[in-house]
C-alpha cells in the first residue's frame, strides 16, 4: 500500500525537529484515534504541547515515548495546551496533579470550563440545547437516550496560566509564541518556534480533515466567522512547518490553509442552495447535503456524526446570514432560514 495516511498513530517519540519529538496518544473512539502531543527540550527542562486525554493507555504510551528519548512524565515543566477539548487538556491536568507541572491556556477557554465544573453540568448540555434551536429534534432525543449519565467535572480544572493575547513565551534557550487562533474553539491557540519555521497548530490546522466548528460548551455567536479570519490570520504570516494534533507533519501551512479556506467557500455555497432548494432549519439543509470525503449521506451518520452535521450547517447558515445573503428568523424557538 506505500505510505498509509495512519502511519502517524504508531506509538514513540519521533524527532520532527532538532529537539522536538512528536508523540502519538491513543484516543478511546473510532473517529480519531490518536492525537499528537510535541515534546521540546529545552535546556534542562521538558515542554509539552497539548498532554493528550487522561486515560491509563495514554500515560503508559506517554511514558514510554518519553523514555525514548531520555525523560519521564516528571520532568515535563509546563504543558502549552492548545485547548481545553478532553483529548487535549485532561491528561495535562492529572500530570499536574503529581509532578506539579505547569498549564497553561486560551482566556477564552474559561467560559466553557466554567460551564463544563458546574455540579449540574451534564454531557454536552450545549449541543442538546443547539439541536432543539437548530430544528434537530430527532437527533437530540436519539442523543439524549445515548448520552453518558452524570457530568465528570471532576476531571475539569482551570489552568495556573491564562493566555489572552499574542505572547512571547521564553524558555531557557528556545522561543516560543503563543497565538490567539478562535474558531475551533473560542481560545483555541497555536504555538509558533518562529525562527524554526515551525506552527504546533492544535486543531486549527489539520493536514487531512476539516475541523469541527465550535464545538464546546459557550461557543461564541459565530464560531465559523472567528475561524475563517484565524485561518487568515496564519495565512498571512511567513510559511511554515505544520505540526498538527491528528495527522502527520506536513511541509506547509499555507497550502493546507489556503485547502481549507477553499473547502469553506464551496460550502457555503452548497448551503445557500440547498435553503434557495427548500430547506428551513439547519437540521432539513444538513439531510440535504453530503458528509465526509466519501460524501455520505446524512442518514448514514452514526447520531454524534449526525449532531456535528447539524451544527456545522448551523455555522456556515450564520456566516450566510452575517454576509447578507440569506435572512433568518425564530419561531417557536426554532431558527428558520431563508
Amino acid at each position: 500500500m506505500g505510505e498509509s495516511r495512519y502511519e502517524w498513530m504508531e506509538p514513540g517519540a519521533f524527532e520532527v525537529a532538532p529537539g522536538v519529538h512528536r508523540i502519538p496518544l491513543p484516543l478511546p473512539n473510532d473517529g480519531l484515534r490518536a492525537v499528537n502531543v510535541y515534546a521540546i527540550t529545552d535546556g534542562n527542562s521538558l515542554t509539552l504541547v497539548d498532554g493528550g486525554w487522561a486515560l491509563e493507555e495514554s500515560r503508559e504510551q506517554l511514558t514510554s515515548a518519553l523514555a525514548q528519548i531520555g525523560a519521564g512524565p516528571g520532568d515535563i515543566t509546563r504543558f502549552l495546551v492548545t485547548h481545553a477539548h478532553r483529548d487535549h487538556y485532561t491528561q495535562a491536568l492529572t500530570l499536574r496533579r503529581e509532578h506539579g507541572s505547569e498549564v497553561l491556556l486560551g482566556e477564552e477557554e474559561r467560559h466553557t470550563l466554567e460551564r463544563l465544573m458546574s455540579p449540574d453540568h451534564r454531557s454536552m448540555d450545549r449541543q442538546l440545547e443547539m439541536l432543539a434551536e437548530h430544528g434537530a429534534k430527532p437527533v437530540r432525543d436519539e442523543l439524549l437516550s445515548v448520552r453518558s449519565s452524570g457530568s465528570r467535572h471532576h476531571v475539569w480544572e482551570m489552568p495556573d496560566t491564562w493566555i489572552n493575547a499574542a505572547t512571547d513565551l521564553g524558555l531557557t534557550e528556545r522561543q516560543l509564541r503563543a497565538l490567539p487562533t478562535p474558531g475551533h474553539t473560542r481560545g483555541h491557540l497555536v504555538f509558533l518556534e518562529e525562527q524554526a519555521g515551525l506552527m504546533f497548530a492544535g486543531d486549527h490546522v489539520l493536514p487531512h480533515i476539516t475541523p469541527s466548528i465550535g464545538f464546546e460548551q459557550a461557543p461564541t455567536a459565530s464560531p465559523l466567522r472567528d475561524y475563517l479570519a484565524s485561518l487568515r490570520l496564519v495565512r498571512g504570516m511567513p510559511d511554515m512547518r505544520l505540526l498538527p494534533a491528528h495527522g502527520p507533519v506536513t511541509d506547509s501551512v499555507h497550502d493546507r490553509v489556503d485547502e481549507l479556506l477553499a473547502h469553506h467557500d464551496a460550502r457555503l455555497v452548497a448551503t445557500a442552495a440547498v435553503v434557495t432548494a427548500g430547506a428551513s432549519t439547519a437540521y432539513e439543509a444538513a439531510r440535504a447535503l453530503t458528509w465526509t470525503r466519501r460524501e455520505r449521506a446524512f442518514d448514514d451518520l452514526d447520531v454524534f456524526n449526525q449532531m456535528m452535521a447539524v451544527l456545522e450547517t448551523a455555522a456556515h447558515l450564520d456566516v450566510l446570514v452575517l454576509q447578507d445573503e440569506l435572512g433568518s428568523q425564530r419561531t417557536e424557538g426554532v431558527l428558520h432560514y431563508s
